[in-house]
């Protein structure tokens, strides 16, 4: 019927009849020859206004369906500005009902999208760089159509926004988009009271509470406002107010932010049980969210309030997000190496910690000093650790950059002397001074401490170095070998800040006076100073040998033996007669700690190597006659075993040392056994 009055001669009625042809044809599914006539009533020099309405409706119908919903959205706003009742009567006459729904909801999020600036991120970002307020834009089908910054879309969205409430008063999404377009014309008191009929029908929507509670703190009704706050706090769902925030204008989310904050404090002031806890991490969630998801100081009140209710992980997050903005802020690093520490994280807690010193010391010291002692102990045990770890691979290895490691050093040392006076933080702080090579200063805390004569033998083995350093290695050699009999990886640790001269002449004098002392029958005393030569020497075999000796006099047998196995595992560049000496000498410990077959091995390796040197170092001790007895009972063992080459090859060095009765029973017993022996 179109087709047949469009192509009569009377042209009357030409639009309606193009818009109600482009319908058929959407109807029919021909969308190309649709939007033909839908395009040509919308550019006619002389548009019927109700045609076009109906026109912009149907080419916003083909637009959905190729995706370009925002040029739909558009065409729709264009239609409800020529008339709003007639596009209403057009969607409900034209548009199927099985493609209203789609609509609806098209139209709802994009006008959404338009008052929260998030349409075409690429076309706003062009906009923003242009002075007038609109510029033309290409759409899909090669018609221009006019798009303007988001803050002046407000009217055209109230438009769309009133036809979707029009075509579904009960749609709550509907009357919300209204009720933003009208808060963003200023239009406040209209937006409250189409908020409050939506109120009515669902008490308990935050979507709907948020906006009011907006709506009141920008009226200056702080206490109706804060109270919607609660009743949206109360529903759990916090996270409504954000696609509200794209809509509110920047100074009343400054408004929103700075309310939730203070009453957040406030909270947290006078209140401190959990459930008060949680409606002040509620409160500043909602400053945090005004702010555009960074907030500083509401970020890290958060966060200790998440610390307080043990939920650590969630802590981490915030003080992740401010270090992620600052990553200098000492409050942030301060508190999650609490937090670490509170998770027994070590080596993360120590991190953040020093990272907090080296920025702000006077911040992070009392912060320290306000946790529990627990705490406090626990944090000042990790940093001596880990500063010690530093120091040791710094003074033994020299793989560390030396400045920057001693001014962290000492910046750690200084913290843990403020902390806790504690001895080992005193010594601590003397022994970074020392390696910085600030040995007066370090002499004079020394002395502060502990007195010009500490009973501390730590302390003493410090100014013995100091000492050591000045060239008195007589006076160093005693306290240093008190802390040889103590603690000898101390010692060497200590050893370290000297160089290799004074350690070869501090182990000679510690070597002679240990000599002296094992003459006077002073083993114990000996002990110390033989120890001091060990470790000043690097472990020399000389005077290994001579803490042997020592040890095996007072009965420690063990220490006596791992010190000659040392001995022995250098033997390279020894003679025969000292590695047999040496042989000797572990054989006589392992017989001491009853280990006979291993000694008897010991003793016949030595005679095989030096038979001479042997015998005379068994003849001074343990004597030829006593080892020939334990030869004996180890080869008769053998022999009860049946393990008769191994008796045979005994018996035989036994006889070397001395012409032992018994042995040369054995032997030939042995011999008698061999020749019973029969081949099959």
């Amino acid at each position: 019927i179109c087709d047949q009055l469009l192509a009569a001669e009377q042209k009357t009625y030409h639009n309606t009849l193009l818009a109600l042809r482009g319908f058929c044809s959407l109807h029919a599914q021909d969308h190309q020859q649709a939007l033909q006539d839908f395009q040509k009533v919308i550019e006619h020099d002389s548009p019927h206004p109700n045609s076009c309405i109906k026109a912009l409706c149907g080419r916003g119908l083909i637009r959905i369906s190729s995706g370009s919903c925002y040029l739909a959205a558009l065409d729709y706003i264009t239609a409800c500005q020529l008339k709003l009742e007639e596009t209403i009567f057009t969607v409900k006459s034209y548009v199927p009902w099985n493609q209203r729904g789609l609509l609806l909801k098209v139209l709802q999020e994009e006008g959404h999208r338009m008052l929260q600036k998030k349409r075409y991120p690429e076309v706003v970002q062009f906009l923003a760089g242009k002075s007038s307020g609109a510029v033309q834009i290409p759409n899909l089908e090669g018609v221009s159509v006019c798009c303007s910054f988001p803050s002046r879309d407000a009217p055209g969205v109230l438009q769309l926004a009133s036809l979707l409430v029009e075509l579904d008063t009960s749609d709550e999404l509907s009357q919300l988009l209204c009720a933003d377009a009208l808060y963003l014309l200023g239009r406040g008191e209209e937006a409250h009271r189409l908020l409050l009929m939506a109120l009515s029908r669902n008490p308990q929507r935050p979507p709907v509470l948020a906006r009011l509670a907006l709506l009141q703190l920008r009226k200056g009704s702080v206490y109706n406002g804060n109270q919607l706050l609660q009743r949206v706090i109360r529903t759990g769902d916090t996270s409504c107010l954000l696609p509200i925030l794209n809509v509110f204008k920047d100074e009343d989310r400054k408004l929103l932010q700075s309310h939730c904050r203070l009453q957040a404090l406030s909270i947290l002031k006078s209140h401190q049980e959990d459930v008060d806890i949680k409606e002040a991490i509620a409160y500043l969630s909602f400053a945090i969210i005004a702010a555009g998801g960074y907030a500083g100081d509401c970020l890290l009140s958060r966060a200790r309030c998440y610390g307080r209710l043990g939920q650590m992980k969630t802590a981490i997050f915030d003080f992740n997000a401010i270090l992620k903005e600052d990553p200098s802020n000492v409050q942030a690093l301060s508190g999650r190496g609490f937090v670490y520490l509170a998770l027994k994280q070590q080596k993360e807690a120590v991190q953040d910690l020093i990272s907090a010193l080296q920025v702000e010391a006077g911040a992070v010291i009392p912060a320290i000093l306000s946790l529990k002692c627990e705490a406090q102990g626990l944090i000042t045990e990790w940093l001596l650790q880990h500063g010690r770890t530093l120091l040791t691979q710094l003074v033994a290895t020299k793989e560390l950059p030396k400045e920057e490691t001693l001014r962290d050093l000492l910046m750690i040392a200084k913290a843990l002397v403020k902390i806790c006076k504690a001895a080992q933080h005193h010594i601590f702080y003397t022994d970074v001074l020392i390696a910085n090579g600030r040995c007066e200063e370090a002499l004079k805390h020394l002395q502060e401490a502990f007195g010009h004569c500490p009973a501390d033998d730590f302390a003493c083995a410090r100014l013995a170095v100091l000492q050591l350093k000045r060239r008195n290695v007589a006076g160093a050699a005693h306290p240093l070998s008190v802390l040889a009999k103590r603690d000898e990886r101390e010692l060497e640790f200590l050893l370290h800040f000297v160089d290799t001269k004074q350690r070869q002449q501090l182990a000679q004098v510690a070597a002679q006076e240990g000599s002296v002392l094992v003459r006077a029958q002073q083993h114990q005393e000996a002990l110390g100073y033989h120890s001091l030569a060990v470790v000043a020497s690097g472990a020399s075999p000389r005077f290994l040998r001579r803490r042997a000796a020592c040890l095996g006099h007072l009965g420690q047998h063990g220490r006596a033996l791992a010190d000659m196995d040392k001995v022995i595992q250098g033997h390279g560049s020894h003679s025969l007669a000292t590695r047999a000496e040496d042989l000797c000498s572990r054989g006589r410990l392992l017989v001491a700690l009853a280990r006979r077959e291993a000694a008897v091995q010991q003793y016949m390796e030595a005679l095989q190597l030096d038979q001479a040197a042997a015998l005379r170092t068994i003849t001074k001790c343990p004597g030829a006659e006593a080892l020939t007895k334990i030869f004996h009972e180890v080869a008769q063992h053998n022999f009860e075993m049946q393990l008769y080459e191994e008796a045979w090859k005994i018996t035989d060095y036994g006889l070397k040392i001395d012409k032992n009765t018994e042995l040369q029973k054995l032997k030939t017993r042995l011999k008698r056994e061999a020749s019973s022996c029969s081949i099959h």
